[in-house]
């Protein structure tokens, strides 16, 4: 017997509402969300992803991290200093902190962690056959030989090769999770799918696509401001349902309690224009958005020695500049987006990042005439003898490229908008066979220098993508590597930052935000502006079970 598709959403729908307020008894007091995309690994070496760092940060801790003001803060080290000449970390370790019961351990009881896990847990980050996609952190940055010492159970020391002051922001990341040598050994290959380690959460299950369990550490070192043990949920459960829609319907019944973004397709009936939550949804569930270091952007190839450049346009820096005075980022963002993020109007570094300054970073805002004029000045006069310029953009994106090229269009500019798999725009983007391109740049640690590495003419692409390539930007990324002043390393910053801007290998198009919509019985759930699924405080009210 045939059964048509819409049949049978119809029918999956139907089960789940029926389904909606019969919890399983073993699921109360668990925090609950979906994970459309799944998660590849729970081996913190492998922690590329948000769903893998989402995950991670559960199970695992970090030597330092962030809190909700983007400042470093203490985590399995209690404490550190620096040596005056920036070189030398000594990070001192809380004592008595356990990793998870598990049978790795003889009698299957977690022992105390000491600073030799950590020695361990970076050493095997690095290691080639370990394989990991984060080994490149300590590239060039730590000492090959004697960077990682244990020097007593609780003292951990690291040596860099020269002063980088954001190497903490890195030891936040979830690849520097800190992993018992014995779970690897026991589990091998299988550590992908049973982590061990310290953190608030301890495994139970992953059910290949079916779902993730996870359950309350009771032995988890952290207390509230009260004293109280953290965390306060009983667990954690993440479902892999890879429709977004069934995501949406589970959400609308109660049986998830959060959705991280909004699909396209559902933005219009949550949201206005405005960004603020329809009045059919007020009360029933909470809007919550905060800024998030990404920056979109559309990104040109600036290597002059480059064929593609060469017979372009886009070599010229006032045609680059007129690119970016031609469309209007506020009108976009209000109609394609529901003002989800913010204009770019002033650099690269996003919006949230203590160096964050429009007022010293002056970007471009809309302004036809202004790019009118520079497309008089640099040859092309109403766009008058220039050739088409392909913009390569991925699907999700189709329709905010097709608006630039309208808005570019007006002014003579003629953009024809390529759409392609991401996979392949990412390895044009690498090879230098793409002029005129869409990206994104998230935050791997919270300091600005994260961005502006994306522009240093020594490094390769990625992140270098465009080869931007200018003596006084570089001579300031180095000055601002050797200076432990944030005052003084944030206005090198915005130096850099305006000198980047000026140059127009780059067209910011917004400053993203994290945009959740929460279940209201759902207390003490708080954004954080690089997008870690923070649980450890969260509680839930009696009308989630």
């Amino acid at each position: 017997m045939l059964i048509c598709r819409s049949c049978i959403f119809f029918l999956v729908a139907f089960m789940l509402l029926m389904s909606c307020g019969r919890q399983p008894a073993g699921d109360k007091g668990f925090f609950k969300y979906n994970e459309s995309s799944g998660i590849a690994s729970l081996d913190p070496a492998f922690a590329k992803n948000q769903s893998i760092m989402w995950a991670v940060h559960q199970v695992y801790n970090t030597l330092v991290e962030v809190d909700s003001n983007l400042v470093i803060a203490p985590s399995l080290a209690k404490s550190w200093e620096v040596s005056k000449d920036g070189l030398i970390y000594t990070f001192h370790l809380r004592t008595g902190v356990r990793f998870h019961d598990d049978p790795c351990f003889p009698g299957g009881k977690g022992r105390v962690l000491n600073a030799t896990d950590v020695v361990f847990s970076f050493h095997r980050l690095i290691d080639p056959v370990t394989a990991s996609s984060g080994a490149w952190i300590f590239n060039d940055r730590v000492k090959k030989t004697g960077g990682f010492l244990s020097l007593n159970d609780s003292t951990f020391q690291l040596e860099l090769v020269r002063p980088f002051p954001p190497i903490l922001g890195i030891l936040s990341m979830q690849y520097c999770s800190i992993v018992p040598h014995e779970a690897t050994r026991f589990y091998g290959n299988n550590f992908r799918a049973h982590p061990v380690g310290t953190g608030p959460f301890r495994f139970v299950a992953l059910e290949e696509g079916q779902a993730l369990i996870l359950r309350k550490n009771e032995f988890y070192f952290e207390k509230d401001s009260n004293g109280n043990n953290l965390p306060y949920l009983e667990g954690v459960k993440v479902s892999f349902y890879d429709s977004k829609a069934t995501e949406f319907l589970l959400f609308r019944q109660g049986s998830v309690h959060f959705i991280n973004d909004i699909d396209p397709s559902f933005k219009d009936e949550l949201l206005t224009k405005s960004g603020r939550l329809r009045k059919n949804w007020e009360g029933k569930i909470i809007l919550s958005k905060h800024p998030y270091l990404n920056t979109e952007y559309l990104g040109i190839l600036n290597d002059t020695l480059n064929d593609l450049v060469k017979n372009s346009p886009l070599r010229f820096k006032k045609i680059r500049q007129a690119f970016n005075y031609g469309f209007d980022r506020r009108k976009m963002m209000l109609y394609l987006r529901n003002s989800i993020g913010k204009p770019a109007e002033s650099g690269f570094i996003p919006a949230g990042l203590p160096s964050f300054d429009s007022q010293r970073v002056k970007g471009y805002n809309y302004d036809p005439q202004k790019a009118r004029q520079l497309l008089l000045e640099a040859g092309y006069p109403g766009g008058r003898g220039m050739p088409v310029i392909k913009l390569l953009t991925i699907p999700i994106y189709a329709d905010l490229a097709s608006y630039i090229a309208r808005e570019l269009e007006e002014l003579g500019i003629p953009i024809q908008v390529e759409i392609m798999q991401k996979s392949l725009l990412l390895e044009q983007t690498a090879q230098s066979q793409a002029l005129f391109f869409r990206g994104s740049w998230i935050a791997d640690y919270p300091d600005a220098e994260n961005y502006l590495s994306v522009f240093y003419s020594r490094n390769p692409a990625p992140p270098n993508y465009t080869r931007y390539r200018n003596a006084a930007f570089d001579a300031r990324y180095e000055k601002a590597l050797q200076e432990n002043n944030d005052s003084m390393r944030y206005s090198l910053y915005q130096q850099m930052d305006s000198i980047l801007i000026s140059d127009a290998p780059v067209i910011p198009l917004w400053y993203d935000e994290v945009i959740h919509f929460v279940q209201p019985n759902v207390s003490g759930f708080k954004p954080n502006a690089l997008n870690l699924l923070e649980l450890r405080r969260v509680h839930l009210g009696t009308n989630s079970d």
